[in-house]
C-alpha cells in the first residue's frame, strides 16, 4: 500500500489542478491564453468604459478585455466559444435574459468553460431602459438576473445576482438605475472601443476595423456581439491577430477591491450619448451628466 500512496497523491494533485489548467496545457505557448485575471469589486460603485463613463480599468499597454453582448444565440455563440476554447481565451458574455432562458445549455457551457455570464436586461427593449419607467426598467433587469442565473444553475441569496456584472442595452442608462445597480453591488460596464458589428460587414472588414481601433487605442475593453455571423466568423483569426500583434488578454471576474481604475483625460465626452441623442431624440438625453461623485470613485 505504501507503494501506491505516492501515485494516489499525484492523482489527487492532478485532479485538483482543474479543467482550466488542463485546457491551458492543451493549447500550448502558441495560443493567446490569458495573461492575468483582474478582480472587479461591484461594491465600489464604479461604472466603467470610456465610451460612456469618464473612467475605465487601469490596463497596461496592449492589454485587452473581451466582452460580448446580446447572446446566447444557437449557431453563432457556439462558434465564438469554439474559437475562444481553441486559444484558451476567456471573455465576459453580457446575456439577454430571454435568450438565456431559451438556451440554458449554452449558458452552462459559457460558465463551464471559464467565462463570465453577465447581464444585459431580460428583453433588450427597443425603447431602451432609459425610456421606460424606473419600476418597469428595474423589473426587466431583475427578471434578466433571475433568468441568466437560473439558466446557469445558480440561485443567489440576497439582492446581488450570482454574476454581478451588467451592461445597459444601447448604453442607455439613467442615473437612478446606475445607483440602483450600485446599491446591489453590481458593476456597470460600458466599453472602451467596439467592433461596430451591429452594422452589416464582411468578417474581413470587421477584423480590419477592430484591429485598427485597437492599434489606435493601444488597450481597452472591447465590445462584440456574439450572435452576429460576421463576429463568429472572424473570431478565430481575430484571436490569432491579437497574439501576433503583441496584445495580451485580461479576464475580468467578480472579486475584492480595490478595482484598479484610471480616469479619462480632461475634455472627455461620452461617445454613446451622442449616438443615443441621434437615435432617441431629446427624450433620450441623460438627465444627469457624468461627473465626480456617486458612481465615479476617486482613487
Amino acid at each position: 500500500m505504501q507503494l501506491l500512496s505516492p501515485f494516489i497523491r499525484l492523482l489527487a494533485a492532478l485532479l485538483a489542478i482543474g479543467p482550466a489548467a488542463a485546457r491551458a496545457a492543451e493549447c500550448g505557448p502558441q495560443a493567446l491564453g490569458v495573461s492575468r485575471t483582474l478582480e472587479i469589486d461591484g461594491s465600489e460603485k464604479l461604472a466603467l468604459g470610456l465610451q460612456t463613463y469618464p473612467r475605465t480599468l487601469a490596463l497596461a499597454d496592449r492589454e485587452v478585455v473581451l466582452t460580448f453582448d446580446d447572446g446566447p444565440a444557437h449557431g453563432a455563440t457556439e462558434r465564438v466559444l469554439d474559437a475562444l476554447k481553441a486559444e484558451c481565451a476567456r471573455a465576459t458574455f453580457f446575456l439577454v435574459g430571454a435568450h438565456a432562458a431559451e438556451a440554458p445549455a449554452l449558458v452552462r457551457r459559457i460558465v463551464a468553460e471559464g467565462h463570465n455570464a453577465g447581464h444585459h436586461s431580460y428583453s433588450h427593449p427597443a425603447r431602451t431602459l432609459r425610456l421606460m419607467s424606473e419600476p418597469a426598467a428595474q423589473a426587466d433587469i431583475e427578471k434578466g438576473f433571475k433568468a441568466v442565473d437560473a439558466a446557469a444553475g445558480f440561485t443567489p441569496e440576497g439582492p446581488t445576482p450570482h454574476f454581478p456584472f451588467f451592461r445597459f442595452p444601447g448604453f442607455a442608462d439613467t442615473p437612478e438605475l446606475v445607483r440602483w445597480l450600485e446599491d446591489r453591488d453590481v458593476a456597470v460596464f460600458g466599453a472602451d472601443l467596439w467592433a461596430s458589428d451591429w452594422q452589416e460587414m464582411t468578417p474581413r472588414a470587421e477584423l480590419e476595423l477592430v484591429m485598427s481601433r485597437l492599434e489606435s487605442a493601444g488597450k481597452g475593453i472591447v465590445l462584440f456581439h456574439d450572435p452576429r455571423p460576421s463576429t463568429a466568423a472572424m473570431m478565430p483569426e481575430f484571436l490569432r491577430e491579437l497574439k501576433a500583434h503583441g496584445f495580451r488578454l485580461v479576464h475580468i471576474v467578480p472579486g475584492d477591491g480595490p478595482t484598479p481604475i484610471v480616469h479619462a483625460r480632461p475634455g472627455w465626452t461620452s461617445a454613446t450619448e451622442a449616438i443615443i441623442a441621434k437615435t432617441l431624440g431629446h427624450k433620450g438625453l441623460r438627465s444627469e451628466p457624468q461627473e465626480e461623485g456617486r458612481g465615479v470613485k476617486s482613487q
